[in-house]
């Protein structure tokens, strides 16, 4: 029993202890705040405002341009038609329509003429 009231006794002390470093820690901390409460920063002016920015038009890839061309004719389009419409080169129409066609966008009515899927 009376080594559970030593004990006891101990950590008491020790509380109290804490108690009084937890108190000056509070007061310094106080002390600090009343400081930094007196002096107050300067403001920045407010500067004028940005220059609304136009809107980024966005272009039309090679894909969307031949995509809107064959979905505007109603009975298909030929390849000719498209190369004058969208000028674009052999090669650059060969893989725009493969990839449409292979996405499963449009579809081949006969050789050489496209309508949307």
């Amino acid at each position: 029993m009376k080594k559970a009231h030593d004990q006891l006794s101990e950590v008491s002390k020790a509380l109290s202890g804490l108690f009084k470093k937890v108190n000056k820690i509070a007061k310094r901390i106080s002390k600090l705040g009343s400081a930094a409460g007196v002096k107050s920063k300067r403001g920045r002016k407010p500067g004028r405002p940005a220059p609304a920015r136009a809107a980024r038009v966005r272009q039309d890839t090679v894909l969307d341009s031949v995509y809107k061309t064959i979905r505007r004719s109603r009975n298909g389009i030929t390849i000719a038609q498209l190369k004058g419409k969208t000028a674009l080169d052999d090669r650059q129409l060969s893989n725009a329509l493969y990839k449409l066609t292979k996405k499963g966008v449009i579809e081949a009515k006969s050789r050489g003429v496209y309508v949307k899927s």
